[in-house]
């Protein structure tokens, strides 16, 4: 994804009034050859932290997995209902927005209108949320879900003596795809809706700086530029850093099984290892040329190479059987959407707590980082068409995608279950990483398209590396989004660390603990910005009513 240039300086409509200034706070100067402007207490304390969590997760490799182990069992057995109420509610928060008087209020302001045309507007949202996890869960979940997982206790087609029963298939396929859709669908990015309005509402309404914080003014008044803006920044940071942190783990983990696939090369965490740290370097060049020359040019060719990419697997796959999945699934999703959604009553903690819950974590960690590039992007919507386009139009893209993988590998399982990679790297020996590679390789030109797999999973590295160095040097320095490159450049090299560590600490489950353990204290500073919110839409109401009088 790319990060769009600065948008035009906002109008201020209401009466929130503040002293503060961009950058009021910073301390600038020369370390040798590097300049710096920071924020100096964010900076500094989110640096110092992340450095000696790498130290201490690597001096302590043992008791580091211990410890994400202990946080992913918390999170996903203790804490279940607790994630599925917050994110359900966060979907009746939008809702309220879209029938309310508030869907009226345009962000920037009555006078404000769009920066980006409709097709370019969906392009960026499309790209604003995903990633890495089409590749690696395209093909993983539906398959997994539909033969383990089994959302709401549906039958799996292989009995207990491994028998393929043809009349659970339907039923198996269907749901296993709508369990899918469920993760990526619209209760992932009704926690970005939230994030997104609140910094479009409060920066070109408002006028406040381009910062977390400042969704806090309602509720701190002057105090959320001391301490707990603050902590709500600091918070923030590392909420993305282990989000973005999880995404390059299971890219690398992707790539390595890839390589092995094609190449024969070990899978190993030396090997994925090597893999961060050479990404790592390609997105440290793509930050040094900056926006337009680095980030922008690496999102097109992505985007481009995706594209290709869909339309060789729906092609050259079983085409009507994809297409035919895709709309089963959708309308399975539809109609057993309240069940999904239910916070308790449930007896299927297989698929809830083990997926449907570090989903809900993970959304939550990524909302600053992707809720600041939606927020970039939609000045001049009314809440009513951002809501409503936020949430629909990147998860019909996703569901496409992720119909049309998981029913082509679905598909393949179904028709040869003896000889199907698909069966033995999902349901036999759980491999994630080679899922894909799997279904690839009962297409044509397997080779070719899994080395294409490979390359897309690699530049889904670069791109969310370098983009969210971009989002925590923002909120590091003070709100700034011109602040000198090497500060971009450390962040990229501290997100490619954080990812080793926790691959050597632990693997997946590390990866997730990273990602619950910052989602836990930011889901509740979600919660608090609906309320912040609705204060400053009111304000946005009375404005529109003094207007028209």
């Amino acid at each position: 994804m790319s990060i769009p240039s600065d948008p035009t300086p906002p109008a201020v409509t209401s009466d929130m009034q503040t002293d503060y200034v961009v950058g009021q706070d910073n301390i600038q100067g020369r370390l040798g050859p590097f300049g710096f402007d920071i924020h100096n207490r964010v900076f500094v304390v989110s640096a110092l932290a992340s450095i000696i969590f790498i130290v201490l997760t690597l001096l302590f490799p043992q008791q580091a997995g211990s410890i994400f182990q202990s946080i992913v069992s918390f999170s996903t057995g203790t804490l279940d209902s607790y994630f599925m109420i917050v994110v359900d509610g966060f979907i009746l928060f939008c809702l309220a927005l879209v029938v309310l008087p508030y869907g009226k209020v345009r962000l920037g302001g009555p006078d404000a209108r769009p920066d980006h045309g409709y097709l370019s507007w969906f392009a960026m949202l499309f790209a604003a949320g995903i990633g890495i996890g089409l590749l690696f869960f395209g093909v993983l979940e539906p398959v997994y879900h539909a033969n383990v997982s089994l959302p709401l206790g549906i039958a799996s087609p292989f009995g207990a003596d491994g028998a393929l029963n043809p009349n659970a298939i339907a039923d198996a396929t269907a749901m296993g795809l709508a369990g899918t859709y469920l993760h990526w669908g619209i209760h992932g990015w009704a926690v970005y809706v939230v994030m997104a309005l609140a910094l479009s509402i409060f920066t070109y309404n408002k006028g406040l700086p381009f910062s977390i914080r400042s969704a806090f003014f309602p509720i701190l008044g002057e105090r959320v530029w001391g301490w707990w803006g603050h902590a709500i920044d600091i918070l923030a940071v590392f909420s993305t850093l282990f989000g973005l942190a999880t995404s390059l783990g299971l890219g690398a983990q992707q790539a390595n099984a890839g390589m092995n696939f094609v190449f024969g090369l070990d899978v190993n965490a030396t090997t994925q290892v090597i893999v961060i740290v050479l990404v790592t370097a390609v997105a440290l060049v793509s930050v040094w040329r900056g926006l337009e020359g680095g980030v922008k040019k690496l999102s097109e060719i992505n985007m481009v190479m995706a594209v290709l990419f869909f339309f060789f697997v729906l092609f050259a796959g079983p085409t009507l059987a994809a297409l035919s999945g895709f709309w089963t699934g959708l309308e399975t999703y539809v109609t057993e959407f309240m069940p999904l959604s239910a916070p308790f009553g449930r007896e299927d903690d297989a698929y809830r707590q083990a997926w449907t819950i570090f989903y809900w974590a993970w959304w939550v960690s990524w909302a600053p980082f992707v809720g600041m590039f939606i927020a970039r992007v939609s000045r001049g919507r009314t809440v009513r068409e951002f809501v409503i386009c936020v949430l629909l139009i990147p998860s019909l893209f996703i569901f496409i995608w992720m119909g049309v993988f998981g029913a082509t590998a679905l598909d393949q399982l179904y028709a040869n279950p003896a000889g199907s990679l698909v069966k033995e790297y999902v349901i036999d020996n759980y491999s994630p990483e080679l899922s894909l590679f799997g279904m690839l390789n009962e297409l044509p030109l397997s080779g070719l398209m899994s080395t294409l797999g490979i390359i897309l999973a690699l530049i889904f590295f670069v791109t969310s590396s370098d983009s969210g160095s971009l989002v925590i040097d923002t909120i590091t320095a003070g709100g700034k989004i011109d602040a000198p490159r090497p500060q971009r450049m450390f962040w990229a090299a501290v997100e490619g660390l954080i990812a080793i560590v926790l691959l050597l600490g632990g693997g997946l489950s590390a990866l997730q603990a990273g990602v619950t353990a910052t989602a836990i204290p930011f889901s509740i500073v979600m919660i608090l910005m609906c309320y912040s919110i609705i204060r400053a839409l009111n304000g946005e109401l009375r404005q529109l009513r003094r207007q028209a009088a």
